[in-house]
């Protein structure tokens, strides 16, 4: 299928659910409750197929979004790398997920993803090894980020779904597809929650 079809198929299928959903599931929480589950405790896999501890990112801020690389959102690469570039000497790290799960747009391998967004967009945020953000082999990340983050929960319902991290590893707030990285709420919610210097 050519590359403007998909995007259309893309925000076709997506059209629905953004319409019956906020954009920003939750404002920014300043303060989260002291039992909130936090993603320290969990260990993902990098592009390269590292096992990363993901309290190696303890005391940063993080943004961890799933993508895709034929999704009519698949230009917010371009806005992700721009917050991050913003942001990094901050305390911000960016966590970009692929994910096949919605509508079948990141049908590659890890190198041709890899390949993908380095010709794309020159992204230097970390890239993670495809995972699956919903059903019944979801990933532990994601499950807590859906279903034990009182929050936010609910389903990932597309592509470029953001979730904003404490730097004590407590979810805080959601954003959906539709909401470009560099929105104001986005950037807003970044700068309240930043590590202190």
């Amino acid at each position: 299928m050519h590359r403007p079809l998909r995007r259309l198929l893309c925000l076709a299928l997506l059209a629905p659910a953004l319409w019956a959903a906020p954009a920003a599931a939750e404002a920014p929480i300043k303060s989260p409750t002291a039992s909130a589950p936090t993603v320290h405790g969990l260990t993902v896999t990098d592009i390269q197929g590292e096992a990363v501890p993901l309290k190696s990112y303890a005391g940063k801020t993080l943004l961890i979004v799933n993508t895709a690389s034929q999704c009519g959102f698949t230009p917010q690469y371009a806005g992700l790398e721009r917050l991050y570039r913003t942001y990094k000497d901050k305390g911000l790290v960016i966590l970009a997920f692929p994910s096949n799960d919605f509508g079948g747009q990141e049908p590659g391998d890890a190198k041709t993803i890899q390949g993908f967004v380095a010709d794309n967009f020159s992204i230097t945020f970390p890239l993670f090894d495809k995972v699956h953000a919903k059903g019944p082999e979801k990933a532990p990340l994601y499950t807590l980020l859906t279903e034990q983050s009182p929050k936010v929960k609910g389903e990932v319902k597309w592509n470029f779904t953001k979730f904003l991290i404490s730097p004590k590893g407590e979810v805080i707030a959601r954003f959906e597809s539709s909401v470009d990285p560099m929105d104001p709420a986005v950037v807003k919610a970044v700068e309240a929650n930043l590590p202190t210097p």
